[in-house]
């Protein structure tokens, strides 16, 4: 079950549940308390929808809880006691579900800052390798082939040193800034660390990696030059068609193309796809 069928199905789930809760509230009559029981499906809807779709289940808690109460027969002192009541408990109800909010928010910008890195934004190496395996598995299953490239910044240490580490943090920010804007939602940027940046690009063969990576190479280009930086790029791209029984081979494949175009001049782009352990025909651009 995917994320978004988990999702629905938790929420149509928890409401039926708070009519259930709702119903055995009103058959053992008012003097059992019921009001946590409330809170489950309360804390379902709340980790896994939206702060509105909460909000109603918190509404909806408190109006079954209101109609079994006065359903059971109970009487007040007071005709606006339940009414009372009901606003005290619906307050209950929304500080719970304040609480697993802000709860569930920090643990996801937890989870965010250990799969990124702290200087550009882009996702880290740890996150690089995991999504890589994933899709390598996921092709064992579908055969769709997936695309990753690896970009190294040429004359990078140069830009340090005659420039400053400052403008050397701007060239990186500035270069995975371009990245991000120009690949699609389910691409991704990943820094390796120091000036080496990798890209994925899923459900991708070689000739619309060709095309992906022709565009994105353009505004590599226009930024460094508006920028006036001493700047290229050794690019290395692999398709993969065939699952690696090691992603590490995979890694090691891409690592050592793009070391091929900076030993043979720099500022270029090679392409290739990846076979077993060995590369097929290289193509460069």
């Amino acid at each position: 079950m995917d994320s978004e069928s988990l999702r629905k199905s938790s929420i149509i789930n928890s409401f039926l549940l708070i009519i259930v809760i709702g119903l055995l509230d009103f058959a053992t009559g008012y003097e059992y308390a019921f009001s946590v029981f409330y809170i489950l499906p309360i804390a379902f809807v709340t980790w896994y929808s939206t702060p509105k779709i909460s909000f109603f289940a918190c509404v909806v808690s408190a109006i079954v809880w209101f109609w079994a109460d006065k359903s059971a027969g109970r009487s007040y002192s007071f005709f606006l006691i339940p009414y009372w009541n009901t606003l005290i408990r619906f307050s209950f109800f929304i500080i719970i579900a304040y609480l697993l909010f802000t709860l569930k928010s920090a643990l996801q910008r937890e989870k965010d800052l250990s799969l990124t890195d702290y200087l550009t934004g882009a996702s880290n190496s740890r996150h690089f390798y995991e999504i890589v395996q994933m899709e390598i598995n996921r092709l064992e299953r579908n055969q769709s082939p997936f695309t990753i490239a690896y970009l190294d910044i040429d004359n990078f240490k140069t830009i340090n040193d005659t420039f400053g580490h400052p403008e050397g943090d701007l060239v990186l920010k500035t270069i995975v800034s371009s990245l991000k804007s120009k690949i699609r939602s389910s691409d991704l940027v990943a820094r390796l660390g120091g000036d080496e940046l990798a890209l994925f690009f899923p459900d991708t063969n070689q000739e619309s990696a060709r095309v992906i990576w022709s565009k994105i190479h353009a505004v590599l280009k226009n930024e460094i030059s508006k920028n006036n930086w001493i700047a290229t790029f050794s690019i290395g791209v692999v398709t993969c068609t065939i699952a690696p029984s090691d992603i590490n081979d995979l890694i090691k494949t891409a690592d050592e193309l793009m070391y091929s175009v900076k030993r043979h001049g720099k500022n270029m782009v090679k392409y290739s796809v990846y076979e077993t352990k060995n590369l097929a025909k290289q193509k460069t651009d």
